[in-house]
Parts: structure tokens; sequence; C-alpha cells
């Protein structure tokens, strides 16, 4: 019998903590401020609503209705799109590979924060030291043992919660995790709006310039967040909706996941920009010359934004116990999305399964445990993003919306929710969401087409992004050819 959520909030907290994750806190906060401030809220809302909302409803109605991750739904549909289904499950094994490593720099730095041991130049300690990052990609440098070490330790506890299982493992975790991190940010936040110069960062990350909203790069911005942020697309929200009871209420649990994300990502990004205005107003200097996205955020202006404030030691567990507990409670996502279609296809115990995976997990990251790791990571991050989950959702949308059963799923969802869906849930679905997903996968490929991605070597670029794409379609080709174990 296939496990189920014991009850609705441990899906809810588990699907929230899904798609709240890192990005949350260091990448919708530079986005809202590089694309018009406060004016990026009105299509980043918008997105949310035609696309986020639609697409998520109907990834929860898929593993709901086929009770199965995205490999055996997608062949339940019909057979000759499985492949797609094992598409998406290797996008989110490559993810596993470098994800886990940034957590094992988390773990590093939770340590580090009890007595502010990045110094006092923390950028400089953060990628001359801990990482002692290369020049390129193509050059690992030395092999990082505390990094090893560390996400050694994450594939470990990673492990035994998955070896629990959905109920007495991944609804558990989450059922603290989730509630414990909202409780963190809020204290986080609380700090930041009481430290002088925050009133400048909100300023910055709120003033509205409506004059982007006439850019059609800003709303694919936008569409992009919502997509990246909600786990939609590469087939997590399919395996965790396949462990719901028959009597799941599809439509709420969509809104309410989708709500709960994107207010935390504005509780993060008031959070951030709070301390950013905080870190400007103490050295004298406008804020665009401090804001900054990604681990550089997180790893290096944090840091350097925690030593100018009293009681940083506090503050500093507070913010990386948060930054873990976010990544946390994504990563099991992404690995129980691999760990439940081998369940499926091969007939493995979960225990087989989880241990493969995480034996296979742990090798893929040592490359990304290296001097150049950072490098890889970017570079490898860069086309899974952009091309890996891009043609991932716009190959499902097209499938469901165009080639499938749209009008039987909405039936359907209809059925099983006190919320019925309108036909504005089929339009964002047929017309909406396609198109801004087809802009997107054009715009990315004209754009790396013209100019190499952040100035890597071709042979870097050929060899960790378009041969990875090219291995990875070819390795779902194989994997929909194996017969199914039932």
């Amino acid at each position: 019998m296939r496990e189920q959520w014991n009850s609705r909030t441990g899906f809810v907290l588990a699907a929230v903590g899904s798609a709240v994750g890192l990005g949350n806190i260091w990448r919708f906060p530079y986005m809202a401020y590089e694309n018009g401030g406060g004016a990026f809220l009105i299509p980043y809302f918008f997105a949310m609503l035609t696309a986020g909302v639609p697409f998520l409803i109907m990834e929860f109605a898929l593993g709901h209705r086929y009770k199965s991750a995205a490999p055996l739904t997608f062949h339940a549909i019909k057979a000759r799109w499985e492949g797609l289904g094992w598409w998406q499950v290797l996008v989110c094994l490559v993810i596993s590979f470098y994800y886990v490593v940034i957590l094992g720099w988390t773990v590093c730095y939770f340590f580090l924060s009890f007595h502010q041991g990045w110094g006092g130049a923390p950028s400089d300690y953060f990628f001359k030291d801990f990482l002692q990052l290369t020049k390129s990609p193509l050059d690992p440098g030395g092999m990082r043992w505390p990094i090893v070490a560390a996400t050694v330790f994450c594939w470990l506890v990673s492990w035994v919660v998955l070896w629990r299982g959905v109920n007495a493992g991944i609804e558990r975790v989450n059922k603290v995790f989730m509630p414990v991190l909202f409780v963190l940010v809020l204290v986080l936040l609380a700090r930041a709006l009481t430290l002088p110069g925050a009133a400048d960062g909100l300023n910055w990350l709120f003033a509205p310039d409506f004059s982007n909203l006439w850019n059609y790069k800003v709303w694919t911005a936008a569409y992009g967040q919502i997509f990246f942020t909600l786990s939609i697309g590469f087939g997590i929200m399919i395996a965790y909706s396949s462990y719901l009871p028959d009597d799941a209420d599809i439509t709420n649990n969509g809104f309410i996941t989708v709500f709960l994300n994107c207010g935390f990502s504005l509780l993060a990004g008031t959070m951030v920009f709070g301390v950013l205005g905080f870190m400007a107003a103490q050295q004298g200097v406008p804020i665009k010359e401090v804001v900054s996205q990604g681990v550089g955020l997180a790893f290096a202006t944090i840091p350097a934004a925690l030593n100018m404030m009293p009681a940083a030691g506090v503050f500093g567990v507070v913010f990386f116990l948060a930054l873990l507990f976010a990544g946390f409670s994504s990563f099991l996502s992404i690995v129980e999305a691999c760990v439940a279609p081998l369940m499926e296809k091969l007939g493995w115990s979960r225990t087989k399964a989880v241990s493969v995976l995480c034996g296979l997990g742990l090798v893929g990251s040592l490359p990304f445990s290296t001097g150049g790791g950072l490098l890889l990571l970017d570079l490898v991050d860069h086309f899974i993003n952009n091309y890996g989950i891009v043609f991932g959702g716009l190959a499902e949308i097209l499938m469901i919306a165009w080639l499938g059963r749209l009008p039987e799923m909405r039936r359907y969802v209809n059925q099983v929710s006190d919320f019925p869906l309108g036909s504005w849930w089929s339009v964002c679905l047929k017309v909406v969401t396609p198109l801004t997903l087809g802009v997107m996968a054009i715009s990315n490929l004209v754009g790396d087409l013209a100019q190499p991605y952040s100035g890597y070597p071709l042979t870097a670029l050929v060899a960790f992004g378009w041969v990875l794409m090219a291995l990875m379609g070819l390795a779902a080709w194989w994997l929909a050819t194996k017969r199914w174990a039932y």
C-alpha cells in the first residue's frame, strides 16, 4: 500500500518546505531590486495567479489522481511521454548533487557564526580561505575536506529522514522545521527593521519604478522566479501529491502553498534589505554598492553586516539556522522526487532506493566540493534552471494542456475540491503559461548563443552544460524503455 500524509497540515507544510528554499532568501530580494523594486511586485503577483497557482494545482491533481511520481504518471496518460518524467527526475538528481554542497557550506557557517569565525573580511574568507576558489570551472584545485565532511553529514541526515518514509520522516521533520523557520525569519525581520538605515534599504526594495513594467524582461523574470520558487515543472510536487489521501482538497492546498511561499519571500526580502540598508549606512555608501545576490549575499555580505551589528553571534546563529532549515526542507523534496520513481519502476524497497540515491548523490557532490566547485555549480545550475526546468515545464504543460486531458483534469479537481476551478484555470494553462515558458526558453537560448555565460571557457560550457543536457536526454530515454516492476 502506498504511503500517505497523516494530515492536511503535514502535506501543506511539506509542500511549503519544498517551495521555500535558499532562493526565497537570496534570489527574490535581488530580483525585485533589479526589476523595478515595488513595481516588480505587480508582475510577480500576476505571475503567481496566472502561472504559479494553476500549474501547482495541475501538478497536485496529476499526483493525486494517478498516485505515482512523474514517470509513471506520464506513462499512465500516454506511454511515450514517460521519458519526460525521467527527464524531470534527472533534473532533480543533478540539482541534489550541488544543492547539498550549499547545505554543507551552511552547516559550516552555522558553527562559524557562534564566534564570527569569518573574521573581519568575510568576503575574502569565504572565497579565498573557505572555498579556496580557483579561476575556472576546468581547474578543480584541491578537495575542500571541511566541505566534504559537512556534505557527508547532510547526506547522512537526509538518508535517515527519507528512510523513515513520508509521514514518519518527511512530514514529521517539516512539521517542526516550517513553523520554526517562520519564527526565525520573523525574529530576524524584527531585528532588521530596528537597525539604523533599515528604512533606506526598504525604500530601495519597494520604491516602484513603473517604467520597468513596459520591459518584457521584467515580466519573464517574474514568471521565472515563480516557477523556480514553487518547485514546479520538475516532478517534485507530483511526487508529494501522490501521497495525498483520496479526500484531499486540491484547490485549497494549491492556493495555501503558493500564498505561504510568496509571503515568505516578501518577509525574507524585507529582512535582507533592512540589513543591507543598515550596512550601507554604517559604511556611508549607497546601498547599490552593498547589494548582492546568491551565495555572495548569504556567505559574504550578511556576515559583513553581522560584524557591524550588536549581538552578532546571536543573530548570525539565527540567520544560518534559518538558511539551513529552508535549504534542508527543499533538499528532502528534491531527493524524494528521485526515490519514488525508482521504487515504482524497479520495485525497490524504500531502504534500497534511498541508499542507492544517497550514495550516488554523495559521489556526484564531490566535484562541487573542490576549489572550482562554486564555478562549476554556477555553470551547471545555469543550464539546469534555464533549460532543464524550463523545457521540462514547457513540455509538461503542452502535454497536459494541448495534447492531454485538461478538461478531464479540471472536472477531477472540482470533484475533490471545495473551491471549483473556472475557465480561467484552463486559459492560464493553455495560453499564459506555455507562452511565457516559450519566451523564456527562446530568450535563454538566444542569450547563451550570443554571449558565453559569465565568460566561462567554451570547453566548460560544452562539457558541463550542453553535453550534460544531452546525456540527461539519453538517460531519460533509456530509463523509459525499461520494463516496469508492477
